[in-house]
């Protein structure tokens, strides 16, 4: 009996399965849907951005305002020569021109005319500001060559004494010393607002990105067993945020420069110098303009805060 040799068999091979195609950078990406800010979030980030134009164009322009005061009366000083006697008035109010035309540091001097100090005080005593009954003091508006300080007032009362008896001498600036504490109080104010307004946008798109993640969470989840980044899903959502926050911040400059247009309109003709042509300078237009990149930014940041955030407790 033969033995014939055992025929060659094939090794067994393992099967081989392939590996899961996992789709890399913008790939994956564009797996996840695209998402939207639920509610009306580019409108409330348009009315926010508004409210801050409005809120900076007024701040800057009480600064312009209370800056332009502060250098045109710094070296404006006043002095009343009171006496009832109009011909002894009038003689000692001469005598009291000479007499500051003298003294060191006085770049100009001015003596108001009587009608015109009865016109300015007309509006507010009638008929006594024509009489005597209602003495009015001569009026001498004076100009340093520098700013008026505490000194150079008591050197002109000296010089004053000896020759104009009831001479009184007053840094013009110091009339309005309150008139500046109450802008510069309304200039807080508006940093204030400001801040308050950049806070309530960032609460609005962190409450926007955690509804919108949330939507997208099952999707994100997949993403993530397919190979997606947290950094190419993160993108998806902030590609998102931005056109929306974009959106939402030019409408609301538009808004907010329209009604600073409108207001300066009002206040230009009524020559306040508030908002208007005088109110605001070139570099105010330029922090203006900042206002709705900053808010992009603003928003940018804390979607992406709020998305890696979520990621985190997620993965």
């Amino acid at each position: 009996m033969s033995t014939h040799p055992p025929l060659p068999t094939e090794p067994e091979t393992e099967e081989v399965k392939p590996a899961p195609v996992r789709p890399r950078g913008r790939a994956a990406a564009r797996l996840l849907p695209p998402t939207r800010l639920t509610g009306p979030i580019p409108w409330v980030i348009a009315i926010l951005i508004a409210l801050v134009v409005m809120a900076a164009a007024g701040g800057l322009a009480l600064r312009n305002l209370a800056t332009n005061a502060r250098a045109d009366l710094s070296s404006a000083v006043s002095v009343q020569v009171i006496e009832p006697n109009p011909d002894l008035r009038a003689e000692r109010g001469a005598a009291a021109v000479k007499v500051l035309t003298r003294i060191e540091g006085v770049q100009s001097v001015r003596l108001v005319p009587e009608a015109e100090l009865v016109a300015l005080l007309e509006p507010w005593l009638g008929e006594g500001a024509t009489s005597n009954d209602v003495p009015i003091p001569a009026l001498i508006d004076v100009e340093l060559t520098g700013s008026a300080s505490r000194a150079d007032i008591t050197r002109i009362e000296a010089a004053l004494a000896a020759q104009v008896p009831g001479a009184r001498v007053d840094a013009q600036g110091d009339f309005l010393r309150p008139v500046y504490d109450a802008l510069l109080a309304m200039q807080y104010l508006a940093l204030g607002l400001i801040a308050l307004v950049a806070l309530a946008t960032a609460a609005a798109v962190w409450l926007a990105a955690r509804n919108a993640f949330a939507g997208a969470r099952d999707t994100v989840e997949i993403m993530h067993l397919l190979g997606a980044s947290e950094k190419q899903m993160a993108a998806v959502f902030l590609r998102d945020v931005l056109r929306e926050a974009v959106f939402g911040a030019i409408a609301g400059a538009g808004l907010g420069v329209g009604a600073v247009w409108l207001l300066g309109q009002q206040f230009a003709a009524l020559d306040s110098g508030m908002v208007g042509s005088g109110g605001l300078g070139l570099t105010d237009w330029v922090v203006i303009a900042m206002i709705p990149l900053i808010g992009v930014v603003l928003a940018l940041v804390t979607a992406r805060i709020t998305i890696a955030l979520a990621l985190r407790d997620m993965l």
